[in-house]
């Protein structure tokens, strides 16, 4: 129960990917580790305890351990700190009719109808000019409901439970923001957002704002079995994995560890911080190098090195049995699932998912193993993705959970401590 106590907690503080690597970079200074810019010459030692941030939204943790990395490799988590949602057009104010609206994009697939009727706000980060004239970003958010999208009366959709509700995402998810009589003096979102960020309207020049629903995360269950929160997929593996990472038992074990997070895994991850770009590869490569001098020992790591890709997982939704595989119903709080695809879009292959069931027995976590229905498109994950460009043996594992892109998602309390066991478990052995 504290293990999800502490996620809803996390999850609340990071409405944003940029709040998310945020709360994470609290979590590592807490614990020891000490930041690095890839601007500048690294000198690492055994013991080191260290993170570098890219981009506000990406970031990579580490520790140096003791073992020879040419013949212990490296043990790496890799997440994502991105969520399916809406975010702020660049000139968003829409005026008409007495109201003032917010014109949002879409961003990755979120389930457009779970942000209707909600209590939502605005977060994310803005880009100024400082007093000595320099481009700087800062982290802002709106803890009050700043945004509404009201649904369509039944009066005048009236096959809206035959047919479901459909957003239209060009003209039907601009959000209520204000009465226009209520306007602010020039130009009205700059101003809205100097109030809060304490600049002056001018200094902004640019902004990257998430939507997110202002309801803070619960239990549920009549014996609260179950949590609920925004973000699950994929705050809940980023928890899970600082957690792991954090604890005495992984931080003593003289391995070599990372906790890699990345920004852009729900739009492909084509980015110079999400997982197909050069981030890891250049951290990995900076690790192994600070330890030898030897070229050819940067491939002998990898070639010992392991990966776990963790990523929600789909749990089976009694009310819809049509849209899963027969013999793979995956159980909320019956433990973390090893996703498998025969196209390959999870990483597992029979080695790695043997390894990882390895440390689940090891560390006396049950675990469970998903394959999708034939003839629905699979997702992915970062998994595939780094293991190409890395060449690292990798397995792809997730927390089972209901109402995956939904604005409100729901998982089992038992099974995020499962993750945590099995992945303390890797990281230490």
């Amino acid at each position: 129960m504290n293990d999800v106590t502490d996620l809803l907690a996390f999850i609340d503080a990071s409405p944003s990917p940029w709040h998310a690597v945020a709360s994470a970079q609290q979590r590592l200074q807490a614990a020891g580790f000490q930041p690095l810019s890839e601007k500048h010459n690294w000198a690492l030692n055994p013991g080191d305890r260290r993170y570098v941030i890219r981009d506000d939204s990406s970031i990579i943790a580490f520790v140096i351990g003791e073992k020879a990395l040419t013949s212990h490799g490296l043990k790496i988590i890799g997440a994502h700190t991105d969520s399916p949602g809406l975010r702020v057009k660049p000139q968003p104010l829409l005026s008409g009719d007495k109201l003032q609206r917010l014109a949002v994009e879409v961003y990755g697939g979120p389930i457009l109808a779970t942000f209707s009727d909600r209590d939502l706000s605005l977060a994310g980060r803005i880009a100024y000019r400082n007093s000595a004239g320099s481009i700087a970003s800062q982290l802002i958010r709106f803890e009050q409901p700043l945004l509404r999208l009201p649904n369509l009366a039944i009066h005048m959709n009236r096959n809206v439970n035959e047919d479901g509700l459909k957003l239209h995402k060009q003209n039907e998810l601009a959000a209520i923001l204000a009465v226009s009589d209520q306007q602010l003096p020039g130009d009205e979102f700059h101003n809205l957002l100097a109030r809060q960020s304490g600049l002056a309207p001018e200094q902004i020049l640019s902004w990257e704002l998430n939507v997110y629903d202002t309801q803070p995360g619960c239990l549920w269950g009549v014996n609260q079995e179950f949590y609920s929160d925004s973000q699950l997929d994929n705050l809940a593996s980023c928890h899970a994995g600082l957690t792991a990472l954090l604890d005495p038992h992984s931080l003593d074990s003289g391995n070599t560890l990372v906790c890699a997070l990345f920004d852009h895994e729900e739009i492909g991850s084509e980015s110079c911080k999400g997982a197909a770009g050069s981030f890891l590869g250049d951290v990995l490569q900076r690790i192994i190098y600070t330890q030898t001098l030897n070229p050819d020992d940067y491939q002998c790591a990898l070639a010992h090195s392991f990966m776990v890709s963790a990523d929600m997982a789909h749990a089976y939704h009694p009310n819809y049995p049509w849209a899963y595989e027969g013999n793979h119903k995956i159980v909320v709080n019956q433990g973390p699932v090893i996703k498998i695809n025969a196209n390959h879009r999870y990483a597992s292959q029979c080695l790695s998912e043997a390894q990882f069931m390895a440390y689940c027995q090891q560390a006396e976590v049950p675990f469970q193993k998903y394959a999708h229905r034939g003839e629905l498109a699979c997702g992915s994950t970062i998994g595939p993705i780094s293991s190409a460009k890395l060449g690292i043996s990798t397995v792809d594992v997730g927390s089972p959970m209901w109402a995956m892109h939904s604005s409100r998602e729901s998982a089992g309390v038992a099974d995020h401590g499962f993750m945590i066991g099995a992945l303390r478990c890797f990281l230490a052995a």
